[in-house]
C-alpha cells in the first residue's frame, strides 16, 4: 500500500522533506557566517569540481558497463546546504551586514564600509551565526519557492541577490544608497580619491576596484567566455567551469592582487556553448559565442554592482545578479521558442 507523502504548498516537497533541508539550511546559513561568505563560496568552487569530476566519472563507468557511483555531490552540496550560495554565501552576507551595523568596531580602518567585508569570517558569535541562520533558511525557500513556481531563470542566483537585497533593508541601510558622481554609472569619485564627508570611507565603491572599466570587464568575460565554452565541449559539464572560478577565488580571500571574478563569465560560456551547440556544428562558432555569452555576463555584472553595490554599505551580489538576468534571458527566449534549448535550466 502506498503513503501519501503531503507536499508543502508552492515547495514541491514534503514536510519531512522540508523540516530536513530546513534544519541543514540554518546550519548552512550559520556556517557561512562562521567562515565568512567568501571562504564560503570558494569552498562551493572545490565542492562543485569535485561533484563534477566524479559526474564524468559516472559516466566512464556507465560506459564501461560498471555500476555507477550513485552521488550527486554537485546538487546536494555543492548547491545544498553545506555550501550552495543561496544558503551558505547568503548567510555569510547576512552576517557581514548585520555585524557592519552591530559591530562596527570589528571591522579595518579605512576602506569601503564593514558591512561589505565579506572576507571577514565571524567565528562563533552567536548572534551573528544566528543571523546567517535565519538568512540561509531564508535563501533556501526562496529559491525552492522559485524552482517549485518553475520561474524561467536560476533560482540560486535570483535568491543570493533577494537575501542580500533583504538583509540590506532588514539591517537599516539604504536600498540603493546616492551617487556621489553624475548619476549610478560614474565611477568616477573613486578614481579621483573622493571621501564621504567626515570619514575616509571611498565615496563611491566600486565591487572591485581592479576589475571595473567597461573594457576590462568585456576583456575578461571574452576570456571567462571562451574557457566555460571550452569546458563544456570538451567535459560535458555544465558546471565545472564556474568551480574553476569559484575555486579561484581563494587567491582573491588572501589578497593576491587583482584576482578577477569570473563565475559569472565562465558559467555563461558554458551555458552559450551548449545552446550555440545544437544551432550549429561548428566548435569554433560555439567557442565564438560562448565568449560574447561570457561579455555580456560580465557587462550585466558591472552595470549591476553600480547600482546596487557601489552607492550603499553592503554586499549585493554582481555575478548573482548577472547571472539572474542572463538565465531569464535565455529563459524567456527559449519559452518563445527563439533558442534551440534553455542550458542548464530544465525548461
Amino acid at each position: 500500500m502506498e503513503t501519501t507523502v503531503l507536499q508543502v504548498p508552492v515547495l514541491g516537497i514534503g514536510y519531512e522533506a522540508f523540516a530536513t533541508l530546513l534544519i541543514a539550511a540554518l546550519a548552512g546559513g550559520a556556517f557561512g557566517a562562521a567562515l565568512g561568505a567568501l571562504p564560503s563560496f570558494v569552498f562551493t568552487g572545490f565542492v562543485v569540481l569535485l561533484g563534477e569530476g566524479l559526474g564524468a566519472l559516472q559516466a566512464d563507468l556507465g560506459e564501461a558497463g560498471v555500476d555507477s557511483i550513485a552521488l550527486d555531490v554537485t546538487g546536494a552540496i555543492g548547491f545544498g546546504p553545506v555550501v550552495g550560495p543561496h544558503i551558505v554565501f547568503a548567510g555569510g552576507v547576512a552576517a557581514t551586514a548585520y555585524a557592519g551595523k552591530r559591530y562596527p568596531e570589528m571591522g579595518s580602518t579605512g576602506g569601503f564600509h564593514f558591512g561589505k567585508e565579506i572576507t571577514y569570517a565571524f567565528g562563533t558569535k552567536p548572534d551573528i551565526l544566528l543571523v546567517g541562520a535565519l538568512f540561509g533558511v531564508l535563501g533556501m525557500v526562496l529559491n525552492q519557492i522559485g524552482a517549485g513556481i518553475g520561474l524561467p531563470l536560476d533560482t540560486i542566483a535570483l535568491s543570493v541577490f533577494l537575501t542580500a537585497v533583504i538583509a540590506r533593508v532588514a539591517f537599516g541601510y539604504p536600498l540603493i544608497g546616492t551617487p556621489a558622481g553624475d548619476g549610478y554609472l560614474d565611477m568616477s569619485p573613486f578614481e579621483r580619491g573622493e571621501t564621504r564627508t567626515g570619514s575616509d570611507r571611498p565615496s563611491t565603491e566600486p565591487w572591485l576596484p581592479h576589475q571595473y572599466t567597461w573594457s576590462g570587464v568585456v576583456t575578461i568575460g571574452l576570456v571567462g567566455g571562451v574557457l566555460g565554452g571550452w569546458t563544456w565541449l570538451e567535459t560535458g559539464s555544465m558546471f565545472m567551469a564556474y568551480g574553476i572560478s569559484a575555486a579561484s577565488l581563494l587567491f582573491l580571500n588572501l589578497g593576491v592582487e587583482k584576482i578577477p571574478v569570473t563565475h559569472h563569465m565562465t558559467l555563461l560560456g558554458s551555458a552559450g556553448a551548449m545552446i550555440a551547440a545544437s544551432a550549429v556544428g561548428s566548435a569554433p562558432v560555439v567557442l565564438i559565442i560562448a565568449a560574447l555569452f561570457g561579455a555580456v555576463s560580465g557587462l550585466f555584472g558591472e552595470l549591476t554592482q553600480r547600482v546596487f553595490y557601489a552607492h550603499s554599505g553592503t554586499h549585493v551580489d554582481p555575478p548573482a545578479m548577472a547571472i539572474t538576468i542572463m538565465t531569464l534571458l535565455i529563459g524567456l527566449l527559449y519559452l518563445l521558442g527563439l533558442l534551440p534549448n534553455a542550458a542548464y535550466l530544465g525548461l
